[in-house]
């Protein structure tokens, strides 16, 4: 979807869905693999499709435990004659030849002796003094059997080229006995903030100085993306510092990612570095808070080059642009098949101005007293204020120029979406 917004955003601004197909267009996907074990392998990205090994499951086998039997044998006795139990067969048995006039104890995952065309769950069953059967309930040919290759056949894919390696697709290749699976090289990402005023945190702070959270936060992002991260440090507030900064970056990372300087105060340098060095793509996006995001390269050409992105330095809007565009960019250059964004329509549960030539991302969790869940503001707002970030379950999107009207319903874009 998008915003349908862009004729009300304020000039020179670039509307925010334009701007995330533009960064996702952008992305040149990395072609180097390594392959690696399935311990290794959470969160990697598949280089090629998977091919099953073998039908699954493997053999016929019952589906619960119970009785497999031929049902004609069983149709067959006279009434409360029952059919004698002549065979066990416990998970991890061979397949079996199912004896004539007789049934077999079976377990959940045995194989089906050959020759039972049903498993009657215990449930259903008692046992005469004598150790026969006798049955309850409508019988159908096929019950509980879990078939041959009813799930996956021999020669089939299972995982696709792109796809990322979660819990269930690693249980999926492990149940197929397959332990090493060919994966692209992670990203490696050169990360810097820029500012004279931060400082590390742990560190004395002198007043007007900021503890540094913007590259905190985005180490934890980068690695939850898969990346590896070269951590430059912060970079003073100079053009020749982020000159040597950006050449480093240039030399060793696929990408570099920035917070802070991408404004157009005095002592915003980052905007004209990225000039000098290489070009923007874009910079300005319609969106609160995140407005300042930028994207460019460092080097002579535009897709030869290495690509920068350059956050906000408020650290919530820094955080915004993140997942709404950087992180898109990463998953393509990562060769990952990039999600649409998810949202549905939710009441807001309180009124305010609407933003003006911006779409605004409200911080907000859901209050889900009422039947349907109700918007709330997490907190205060403002594009510096983490505490509201760290407790919102999603964002609120208000289009530019429309107040929030308590009990209107508006797209609400779930966080948990943007964990990787």
């Amino acid at each position: 979807m998008n915003c349908q917004c862009a004729d009300l955003v304020t000039p020179g601004l670039l509307d925010l869905f334009e701007a995330r197909q533009r960064l996702i267009d952008a992305a040149t996907p990395i072609n180097a693999v390594e392959n690696v074990t399935l311990e290794q392998a959470a969160g990697r990205v598949l280089a090629e499709t998977v091919v099953a090994p073998l039908d699954m499951p493997g053999v016929d086998n019952s589906a619960m435990d119970g009785y497999a039997l031929r049902l004609a044998d069983y149709q067959a006795v006279p009434d409360r004659t029952g059919l004698p139990v002549l065979q066990r067969v416990p998970a991890g048995a061979g397949v079996l030849l199912l004896p004539e006039g007789g049934c077999a104890r079976i377990f959940t995952g045995a194989p089906v002796p050959v020759g039972a065309d049903i498993v009657v769950p215990q449930e259903r069953v008692t046992l005469d003094q004598r150790g026969h059967i006798h049955l309850e309930g409508k019988l159908s040919a096929g019950a509980n059997i879990r078939r041959q290759g009813e799930e996956t056949h021999m020669g089939t894919p299972l995982l696709a080229t792109g796809e990322s390696l979660d819990a269930a697709s690693i249980a999926l290749l492990a149940s197929h006995g397959i332990n090493t699976v060919s994966v692209k090289r992670r990203l490696r990402v050169a990360l810097l903030s820029t500012g004279d005023e931060l400082i590390a945190p742990g560190t004395a702070r002198s007043p007007g100085q900021v503890y540094d959270s913007n590259r905190a936060m985005l180490n934890v992002l980068l690695a939850q993306a898969q990346c590896d991260v070269l951590d430059l440090g912060v970079i003073a507030d100079s053009p020749q510092s982020l000159h040597q900064a950006f050449e480093h970056a240039q030399a060793v990372a696929d990408v570099a990612v920035c917070s802070g300087g991408v404004s157009v105060g005095e002592e915003d340098h980052v905007r004209s570095v990225i000039e000098q060095r290489g070009g923007l793509h874009l910079h300005g996006v319609a969106m609160k808070p995140g407005k300042p995001f930028a994207f460019g390269y460092l080097g002579a050409a535009p897709y030869s080059s290495t690509p920068l992105i350059a956050l906000p330095g408020n650290p919530v809007a820094s955080l915004v642009g993140w997942q709404l565009l950087a992180l898109p960019f990463i998953h393509a250059m990562q060769g990952r098949s990039v999600a649409a964004l998810q949202s549905y329509p939710v009441k807001a549960g309180f009124s305010q101005r609407g933003p003006r030539g911006r779409c605004e991302l409200l911080r907000v969790v859901l209050d889900w007293a009422r039947e349907l869940p109700v918007a709330q503001l997490a907190g205060g707002q403002g594009s510096h204020m983490l505490s509201a970030a760290s407790q919102a379950h999603g964002y609120l999107m208000v289009h530019p120029d429309t107040d929030v009207a308590e009990g209107s319903a508006y797209h609400y874009y779930p966080i948990n979406q943007f964990a990787v």
